[in-house]
């Protein structure tokens, strides 16, 4: 039958959450539908992804939901969740998603992986509807499982009804808080203004029958003008590239556009570039394993044997190729290939499996108000570890990987040469200990400042501690603010020279500084006793005017901030202009 501009394709669908909150189980439950149909409902598990098809689909929702239209041919359930999968598996110009699901235990809320999930869905602005998972745990759950949420419910007691809507009104709230507004779903007059709450049980197969509705509803209503399936520029999306000995390169695919025959020619992107390759063979999942294919049409999970041994990208797009699309063809996935993050002079360098990973991570940073210097796709080498080490700031002297490997030379080289790396597959907790690296550095530059220049900073002689008048005085002080080091030159209260500081001790052993609240032994040379210093004087760092001036825009201490107020006024009686 001939295709027209008002057949609609399979909407595809990505499932989002944070960890142990139910995704997997999620996806076994519709996976579960789409397999006990099979035999009536001619559902295939196709590669990457689960397609519940239009007569699975009417068969699951109208036993619960009685006379509900169904227009789309049935939905493709992206088999890989997470939304870093969900970053990963792109369309020529956003997500290749249509609609999401946000997994939330519902008696936990937004966790970190729920807040970047949320803000990968905004950032590719990508409607969603919320699974609030977990619901047979909630006190005073009464039987039920392999059911619809909507009959369930009935049979409930009000003490449990009570109790979960006390966990979903905190869900609502949560999301308010992050610009969502929520409800629901079965509460929700207009659908435009609010996102839908789903209650489900994904342990006892409880709510699925409502998610599909709800999906389906809203791909129905809302999205058929991105789905409407065209056969020009058809386009897939590589999930996976596998490299299988005598067989060649194979790439499991999402094809979301038009449709791809035995034969035809694919542009896609490689680590050299744009290529172009031929399509060999054509496969799904069936029911005894996998299937060789003419033609397949969108939506449709595939594996393509490629003609040629490439180095394909994960993450990027194919393109087929026409008579005369190929010049085209390349400026795409050149244009898809640089990842859309914004780089600045400083910051940290970012390397990730694929450029949707590279965006996912910098958007997170972005976030945390973190500067990225270089983005790039691969393993962290040597040669990373060796170039972030030359760089002048030691802010900038770190690497983030984010699900790729750290070589074995690359660990030998931190050994070596002055750099960090730290990697991990969770986004959250990388940002977590990038921040607590961040902070120690910071904490290393701020003491390593403190000790190669002066500090504003102030002591007291005390008078009880007077070991020696002069070559040198040797005192007991008190520091009161700031740090007093070795080597520190001293003024009054009249920006009198009133010393050098040559040495500090506390009791037997030497130190080279004191900081507030320390009382040491200080050794002070150039002066004598009862001549120019005297038993409680409080004696002043004499520190240079463009120290001042950098200190001056530093979130200095308090204590160390007054003092150097009462450095400039000593100092301005003698220079009115001091300081400024």
């Amino acid at each position: 039958m001939e295709t027209t501009k008002k057949d609609l394709r399979e909407p595809i669908v990505c499932v989002l959450g944070h960890v142990d909150h139910g995704k997997t189980t999620l996806l076994d439950d519709i996976r579960g539908t789409a397999y006990a149909k099979r035999e009536i409902g001619g559902i295939t598990q196709k590669i990457g992804a689960t397609d519940i098809d239009k007569t699975t689909l009417k068969k699951n929702i109208e036993k619960y939901f009685k006379d509900t239209p169904i227009k789309i041919p049935g939905l493709l359930f992206i088999d890989t969740p997470g939304h870093v999968a969900f970053s990963n598996m792109r369309a020529m110009g956003g997500a290749l998603a249509d609609i999401a699901i946000l997994v939330i235990d519902i008696n936990e809320g937004l966790k970190p992986q729920t807040i970047e999930s949320l803000n990968i869905l905004k950032k590719y602005k990508t409607p969603f509807i919320i699974a609030a998972n977990k619901m047979d745990l909630i006190p005073y759950f009464t039987g039920g499982k392999n059911d619809s949420f909507s009959n369930v419910f009935k049979y409930q007691r009000q003490e449990y009804k009570d109790e979960l809507d006390n966990r979903i009104y905190k869900i609502i709230n949560d999301l308010y808080m992050q610009g969502i507004s929520s409800d629901r779903y079965d509460r929700i007059t207009d659908f435009t203004k609010s996102f839908a709450i789903v209650p489900v049980s994904a342990k006892l197969n409880i709510g699925m029958p409502d998610i599909l509705m709800v999906l389906t509803g809203l791909a129905q209503h809302f999205l058929e003008k991105n789905i409407q399936f065209e056969e020009k520029n058809t386009r897939g999306s590589v999930i996976e590239v596998k490299k299988e000995g005598s067989l060649g390169t194979t790439l499991d695919t999402i094809l979301y556009q038009g449709t791809l025959n035995r034969g035809d020619t694919i542009a896609l992107n490689t680590i050299e570039g744009p290529k172009t390759t031929r399509i060999k063979a054509l496969l799904i999942a069936g029911k005894k394993g996998l299937v060789e294919k003419d033609s397949v049409k969108a939506a449709s999970g595939i594996r393509i044997l490629i003609t040629d041994k490439l180095d394909v990208i994960s993450g990027t797009s194919i393109i087929k190729i026409n008579n005369s699309n190929i010049t085209d063809a390349y400026n795409e996935l050149i244009k898809e290939s640089k990842p859309d993050i914004k780089l600045s002079e400083n910051g940290v360098t970012i390397k990730a499996e694929a450029i949707g990973s590279l965006e996912a991570i910098a958007y997170e940073l972005e976030q945390n108000k973190i500067n990225i210097r270089s983005a790039e796709i691969g393993d962290i080498t040597k040669k990373d570890i060796v170039n972030i080490s030359t760089l002048n700031n030691p802010l900038d002297q770190v690497i983030v990987g984010f699900n790729v490997n750290l070589s074995s030379d690359a660990k030998d080289a931190i050994e070596t040469y002055s750099a960090m790396a730290i990697t991990g597959n969770v986004i959250y907790s990388i940002i977590e200990d990038l921040d607590k690296w961040l902070k120690f550095k910071k904490n290393e530059m701020e003491e390593e400042k403190k000790n190669s220049m002066p500090i504003p900073s102030k002591f007291t002689i005390m008078p009880d501690y007077i070991f020696r008048a002069a070559k040198p005085v040797i005192v007991g002080i008190k520091i009161l603010s700031g740090r007093v080091k070795v080597g520190d030159k001293l003024v009054n209260s009249n920006n009198k020279y009133a010393g050098t500081v040559q040495s500090l001790r506390d009791g037997d052993i030497n130190k080279q500084f004191g900081d507030k609240g320390s009382e040491l032994s200080c050794a002070i040379a150039g002066v004598i006793l009862n001549r120019h210093i005297f038993a409680n004087d409080e004696l002043y760092v004499d520190v240079p005017e463009n120290v001042v001036k950098e200190l001056k825009d530093q979130d200095l201490d308090p204590d160390i901030k007054e003092t150097m107020n009462e450095l400039i006024k000593i100092k301005r009686k003698d220079n009115q202009f001091w300081g400024f």
